[in-house]
């Protein structure tokens, strides 16, 4: 019988939590068909960009909403120490609260929107108020819906470049999976620097691996009940980790708390919220000084026994596949997110939720409603 992440599809599908089942397991094969889409733009992506990523006076502004604002944050600390060009996550939520602190209005900008769906208000709010606010801006939407506001709107702009992501990324279920990581790994190939292809190449292998591999110690992890779950993760890794923490609290429908921090920052406080029902999941980083400070922080997790379980997860961990040794933690960061969303996703079994849909009242939708935009001169 055929298994799906240590389920049969009927059983999936018989708790409504198919789609997510299918969207976790797909990526690998998604990476390769992004990399096939975006090596057949890449002049038209290389034109568009021209020569600003190489100007000290550009900004580069990496914006987006929830998931899509923890993409940016992955990838900008990388792209901004690979070239002149000023590039900084900015959150549309922040954009729109507080533009005055993030926009310069004779700046030559241009705005990164992530978007799933490409219809929510932040986003389609945030791209207006930079268009008004910031002369000659320029837009590159990095998109999963071809029929989405945002990339409509995009079409008929000369000023914008849509990038579509695989067709199968927009997510059917609630939680963002698949748009997540091609996303992310879209704006490390056509931001970065140096060739990506074999990058690509090699990390879906390495996602195939692990998806093999981590399907029985992940569910059978998710199998014990707990109340609180910490995720931990240094340098862009800690976006990571909000992410992780993000799918928990999405798919369990706040039943199971959780937090982020990094290994160093933990200690500060937020280590108080440990009991015997926390689990503790760090990302390993691929830097050795990072790894030494993250060995430290977990040999005094497991010495002072406060937390239920503490797991390690990246290269030479307790839920470990062979990565390749060139991926740096931007990179990575989708390889090690395959194990948060599985996990996420059996403990919204095991609740007897519906993972496609784990809000059927409505409180929390999968696009955003409730929003009321305000003109920033209003006020």
């Amino acid at each position: 019988m055929t298994t799906l992440l240590q389920r049969d599809p009927q059983s999936w599908r018989d708790i409504n939590g198919l789609d997510t089942a299918e969207e976790i397991a797909q990526q690998p094969a998604l990476w390769r068909e992004l990399g096939a889409s975006l090596q057949s733009r890449a002049a038209d992506v290389a034109a568009f960009l021209g020569g600003c990523l190489h100007n000290p006076q550009q900004r580069v502004i990496l914006t987006g909403a929830g998931s899509s604002c923890y993409v940016g944050e992955i990838v900008a600390d990388e792209l901004n120490a690979a070239w002149p060009a000023q590039v900084r996550a900015v959150a549309t939520t922040s954009l729109l609260t507080h533009p005055e602190l993030y926009l310069e209005p004779g700046a030559p900008t241009l705005l990164v929107s992530f978007a799933r769906s490409g219809s929510s208000p932040e986003s389609l709010a945030a791209v207006d108020l930079v268009r008004e606010l910031v002369a000659d801006a320029r837009f590159l939407n990095i998109t999963c819906n071809a029929q989405g506001h945002l990339a409509r709107k995009g079409d008929t702009d000369a000023r914008t470049f849509n990038l579509l992501m695989p067709a199968a990324s927009c997510d059917r279920g609630f939680a963002m999976t698949s748009s997540f990581t091609c996303m992310l790994l879209a704006a490390l190939c056509v931001l970065g620097k140096g060739e990506w292809q074999e990058r690509l190449v090699a990390l879906a292998q390495a996602g195939d691996a692990a998806l093999r591999d981590w399907a029985a110690p992940v569910a059978a992890l998710a199998a014990h009940p707990v109340e609180r779950v910490v995720y931990l993760g240094s340098g862009p890794l800690e976006a990571l980790a909000k992410e992780s923490a993000l799918k928990i609290l999405e798919l369990t429908g706040g039943r199971v708390l959780a937090m982020s921090n990094t290994a160093l920052g933990f200690r500060h406080g937020p280590k108080s919220a440990l009991n015997q029902q926390s689990l503790v999941v760090l990302f390993h980083s691929s830097k050795a000084l990072a790894r030494r400070y993250e060995e430290d922080l977990l040999q005094e997790l497991r010495r002072d026994g406060v937390a239920g379980s503490v797991v390690t997860v990246g290269s030479e961990a307790d839920i470990s596949v062979a990565a390749p040794a060139q991926l740096s933690d931007s990179w990575l960061a989708p390889l090690w997110l395959l194990m948060a969303q599985q996990y996420a996703l059996h403990q919204s079994a095991a609740l007897g939720l519906t993972p496609d849909n784990p809000f059927a009242d409505g409180t929390v939708n999968r696009v955003v409603q409730g929003v009321t935009i305000y003109r920033h001169d209003q006020f």
